[in-house]
């Protein structure tokens, strides 16, 4: 897989409360935004890869969800996740 373990660890390190608090919102949103910039890069290379289109755009759906859930939860936090990831609505 494209993403180590000790990649993980540290991209809920930074986003989330710690390396183990695999649950929160901001180190899901981390964690996704890693996987779609990887699909989007493999979409770049194999234009007709339908299934991978398919799975980037269910991937940004669940982003999104976790996005807005945190727009109605705390707006600060999302407007910090936001800002760390470079994501713009």
């Amino acid at each position: 897989m494209y993403l180590t373990k000790e990649q993980k660890e540290e991209l809920f390190a930074k986003h989330g409360k710690g390396k183990n608090d695999t649950g929160s919102a901001e180190g899901q949103i981390a964690i996704f935004t890693q996987r779609i910039e990887h699909l989007t890069e493999h979409l770049k290379k194999n234009r007709k890869d339908y299934n991978t289109e398919r799975s980037l755009v269910m991937l940004v759906g669940k982003r999104r969800a976790l996005l807005d859930y945190l727009t109605k939860k705390d707006v600060l936090r999302y407007r910090a996740i936001i800002k760390e990831l470079g994501i713009r609505k």
